[in-house]
C-alpha cells in the first residue's frame, strides 16, 4: 500500500485509550514507522513535544483533562509552543459537520473518522506529504491554510489582503421574492 518510505518519520499519538494508541501505533509500525511515541493527553503531548521532534500528530478529541482542540490551539499559539507548524490528524468518532469545522479552525490540518484503518491513515499522512498547505497567520486564527485548493478562475475579492475587496455593508443584497 505504501508508495512512500515512512520509517524516518516522526509521529506522536495522543489519546486517553491505551488500545486506541495500541492500535494507531501498531498501524504506524505496519505502514513502516520507527519512530512512534506515544501521551496520554494534551498536556503530556505538549511537554513529549520539547524532545521529541515530531513531523506529524495524530491526537484524539475527546481526552481529560486537555483534549484535542485545547491543545491543537496551545500548539498553535503558545509562545513557548515547540512547533507550531507541526501537522495534526484529528482523530475522533464524531463526524458532524460542526466538528469538523471546529477542529479546522483550531489549526488541523486533517480529520479522521473512528474507526481507523491502515488505508485511512496512510491516506492522511500521504495528503500532508503530497500537499503540504501554507501556514496562515491573522488575530484569530493561526494554522494550516484552510481552503484545500486553489481556485485559478476565481475572480472575486481577495479577503484576506488589507484593503482588498468591498466591505459586507457594500455588498448588493441578495432580494428575495
Amino acid at each position: 500500500m505504501s508508495e512512500y518510505n515512512l520509517e524516518q518519520l516522526n509521529v506522536l499519538v495522543v489519546d486517553d485509550n491505551r488500545h486506541m494508541r495500541f492500535l494507531v501505533r501498531m498501524i504506524l509500525k505496519s505502514l513502516g514507522l520507527k519512530n512512534v511515541l506515544e501521551a496520554e493527553e494534551g498536556a503530556s503531548a505538549f511537554k513529549a513535544l520539547e524532545k521529541f521532534d515530531a513531523d506529524i500528530v495524530i491526537c484524539d478529541w475527546a481526552m481529560q483533562p486537555m483534549d484535542g482542540i485545547e491543545f491543537t490551539k496551545k500548539i498553535r499559539t503558545d509562545d513557548d509552543s515547540p512547533n507550531a507548524y507541526v501537522p495534526i490528524i484529528m482523530l475522533t468518532g464524531n463526524t458532524e459537520v460542526n466538528h469538523v469545522v471546529t477542529a479546522r479552525d483550531a489549526g488541523v490540518n486533517e480529520f479522521l473518522a473512528k474507526p481507523v484503518s491502515a488505508k485511512k491513515i496512510y491516506q492522511r499522512i500521504k495528503e500532508i506529504l503530497d500537499n503540504p498547505r501554507q501556514y496562515v497567520r491573522t488575530p484569530s486564527y493561526f494554522g494550516p491554510d484552510r481552503r484545500r485548493r486553489q481556485d485559478p478562475a476565481y475572480d472575486g475579492p481577495e479577503r484576506r489582503k488589507i484593503g482588498a475587496g468591498k466591505k459586507a455593508t457594500d455588498q448588493p443584497q441578495r432580494e428575495t421574492t
